[in-house]
């Protein structure tokens, strides 16, 4: 199951390659401007709202959070749902909603508040949000029916002892509390995603297994299995609750969940559906453009990643006095947005040549013409009717290619989490060589 020499070359590359890209284009200007999200009309957006709650931290996630205070809460929803009103004042509009954190279900009421004003805004057809094992109760489940169509819920693993090391099993439950839950809430909302991580360290093939077939015999409508991302925010964490081991058994164990879900629907590299949807499994990898709101939300708009406040209370004062929560931006070249894109959506499965060529204005196999035929040659990707799709090596190496992605945006997350050092700072660059984030030389006044 050992990659052969030119895919290894082609796993080193792809991984140098990424980090490379991040470094040389994820240099982010801190602006005083400012600066409006405005819609393109014949665009079509997704929308994401972000949730920067939680009860408690576990040791391997770096997204952006802070600790659960009630009036904290609904003071935050309250200014998220005002930034909605501000969206939809610039013109845009939405068929699709993704709701990430954090704790997207932390607050019940103020929730669903803030889906149902969402709904009543925009053209909105579906939304897809994330749980904790603690809010799938089906009280809870019932009052989000004709709101929430897809709830991820994030399990990690059904292993006793891995659930202990990642502080999961106190929290959450064990392996039998787990099952138990799962049971009750399958089948209350349209698709529930049971979401599992693989290649812990010292992880066996028996363990992963044994989470493949508990998850298959609960039988929800989607199975996801991430790849363990460590982040510079998270490495140190994940050593000492886990361990470190040289054994990489990533390619091994991706072969093995392929394989096991051979006769699911593969809805990307890592998510598999009993039935095919169009419904959204990272809002990322899904929409080629997006509009995020909330604390620390990231856009995708034009060729240009904009960055909302990070800090609650900045973000709670510039939406309050009506001004955009945007303090950063990124600008990417056209070939930058190319590679990206191109990415997603062999990451999502396929890429439809001429259609991707129409909705980019580009001439995709001269634009990447090297990286094409690269992938053609160690036989990562294949051509039919016009269309690229990846081979099973090929998504093994599209979700190595995110999940460098994911790091990537996660020391963008850390460098925003130190508040002061935004605040005196310029511009931020991603390094490329010590896998840190350093704030570069030019400064400005602090605000």
């Amino acid at each position: 199951m050992l990659l052969n020499f030119a895919q290894e070359k082609a796993v080193n590359y792809a991984h140098n390659k990424m980090q490379k890209a991040l470094y040389k284009s994820l240099n982010i200007d801190i602006t005083n401007e400012n600066i409006e999200k405005i819609p393109s009309k014949d665009k079509k957006y997704m929308l994401y709202a972000h949730v920067p709650f939680c009860h408690v931290f576990c040791p391997y996630c770096s997204f952006h959070k802070y600790k659960f205070e009630a009036n904290l809460c609904k003071d935050y929803f309250a200014n998220l749902r005002q930034e909605l009103k501000q969206i939809k004042e610039a013109g845009y509009d939405f068929t699709s909603m993704y709701v990430g954190g954090g704790t997207t279900l932390i607050d019940e009421d103020e929730l669903l508040k803030t889906l149902d004003l969402a709904k009543k805004l925009f053209s909105i057809e579906e939304i897809s949000s994330e749980s904790d094992p603690n809010h799938i109760e089906p009280k809870t489940l019932e009052r989000f029916k004709g709101y929430i169509d897809r709830l991820s819920v994030g399990v990690q693993s059904f292993d006793n002892d891995i659930l202990k090391k990642v502080s999961r099993y106190y929290k959450f439950g064990s392996q039998e509390v787990l099952i138990e839950k799962l049971s009750q809430a399958i089948d209350i909302l349209p698709t529930l995603s049971l979401d599992l991580i693989f290649n812990f360290p010292f992880q066996t093939k028996e363990q992963l297994l044994s989470d493949i077939n508990i998850a298959k015999k609960l039988a929800p409508q989607q199975i996801t299995f991430y790849p363990l991302m460590k982040s510079p925010i998270t490495r140190e964490a994940i050593a000492k609750t886990l361990g470190v081991s040289d054994d990489d058994r990533e390619w091994e164990f991706y072969k093995i969940i392929k394989e096991e879900f051979k006769h699911y629907h593969a809805s990307n590299a890592w998510a598999f559906s009993k039935q095919n949807s169009n419904l959204v499994d990272e809002y990322v990898g899904s929409n080629a453009e997006y509009v995020g709101v909330g604390s620390g939300a990231f856009s995708f708009l034009n060729g240009r990643l904009l960055v909302n406040a990070f800090n609650l209370e900045e973000y709670s004062n510039r939406i309050k006095s009506k001004k955009s929560p945007v303090i950063a931006v990124c600008d990417f070249n056209k070939k930058e947005k190319i590679q990206y894109v191109f990415l997603t959506k062999l990451f999502d499965g396929s890429v439809d040549i001429a259609s991707f060529n129409a909705q980019n204005e580009t001439n995709l196999k001269k634009e990447l013409f090297l990286e094409i035929n690269l992938l053609k040659l160690v036989n990562a990707i294949y051509e039919e009717n016009g269309v690229l799709k990846p081979t099973e090596f090929g998504s093994y190496l599209t979700m190595v290619l995110m999940k460098e992605f994911y790091t990537g945006m996660d020391k963008v997350r850390a460098a925003f989490r130190d508040d002061a050092k935004v605040k005196s700072s310029k511009k931020l660059r991603v390094m490329e060589y010590d896998n840190d984030l350093k704030v570069g030389e030019d400064k400005i006044a602090t605000a």
